[in-house]
């Protein structure tokens, strides 16, 4: 399944994207895509529903983020070696772990904020895990029975406030509208391969980065396992495994965002993302 949200900020619909194209209405169903409602159970019953038989979504709505109001956002750092090359940095010999402020979740079309004073603004496009059942201590085998499904990310970055301001990255990475999730969450079953999927990111209509998540240094089940570790996962957390290279940081001479520009991610089977960076 595809699910996803519809309508004005704050006021988002639950939906799903049938096989004809439409986005049908859930909110019959459920109340919203939020931790609640994520999990293997309420996939269950949806699958069993007659989508045709649902009342149809303007499709030129907003879409919103896939996911509402999850407990965690969780982020893996320099997880593919030629963009931690890229960077000036050694391949990490185990996940590289920060998070992002929730708060910072935004939709997939979104208008991403560029603040005054921001210098160094740069884009990553990344897959996202979403979990959908309580995880604690696993092995990597187990991996997959506790995850939903997977969306794409952008981890916006503020490059100065990550690296060149004293902590952690967190700062760098959490401003509102930095975490732009969607357009969908797409459930498991629908990948036949989570670990060999097709990246890219194009800015002003230039490719920036292309990739593939099978050139992850830790692939998805290990980063769930790893992470469980540390901290239990629960229902609607989402992880963001990390980007290729091509990030404006890596470039020589460095280029980053400003206002005006346009951005178009994508990762096969997941949709696209087209924002625009906007001042605030």
């Amino acid at each position: 399944m595809k699910l996803l949200r519809v309508g004005q900020k704050g006021n988002e619909k639950p939906g799903v994207l049938g096989e004809d194209g439409k986005i049908r209405d859930l909110s019959s169903h459920i109340v919203d895509l939020i931790p609640d409602h994520l999990n293997f159970e309420t996939i269950s019953k949806l699958k069993n529903l007659n989508l045709s038989s649902l009342p149809i979504l303007n499709e030129d709505e907003r879409i919103g983020s896939c996911v509402a109001k999850p407990g965690k956002f969780i982020a893996i750092g320099l997880n593919f070696s030629d963009h931690a090359a890229e960077t000036g940095a050694e391949p990490p010999s185990e996940p590289i772990t920060f998070m992002k402020a929730t708060s910072s979740i935004n939709g997939p079309n979104d208008d991403i904020q560029i603040v005054s004073g921001s210098k160094k603004l740069d884009w990553e496009v990344e897959l996202g895990i979403v979990i959908g059942k309580e995880t604690k201590h696993i092995s990597e085998d187990q991996s997959e029975d506790h995850i939903l499904g997977y969306c794409l990310v952008n981890d916006i970055s503020e490059r100065e406030w990550q690296i060149e301001k004293m902590g952690q990255w967190v700062k760098g990475k959490s401003h509102d509208t930095y975490g732009p999730i969607g357009p969908y969450l797409v459930t498991k079953d629908e990948i036949p391969d989570i670990n060999n999927l097709k990246m890219s990111l194009d800015v002003n209509g230039k490719r920036m980065q292309t990739g593939n998540t099978n050139t992850m240094i830790f692939n998805v089940y290990f980063i769930v396992s790893y992470l469980s570790k540390f901290m239990s996962l629960q229902p609607g957390d989402i992880i963001t495994t990390g980007t290729p290279p091509g990030v404006g940081m890596g470039m020589k001479p460095q280029q980053f965002l400003k206002a005006g520009d346009t951005l178009r991610l994508s990762i096969e089977s997941l949709g696209e993302q087209n924002s625009k960076v906007v001042s605030l």
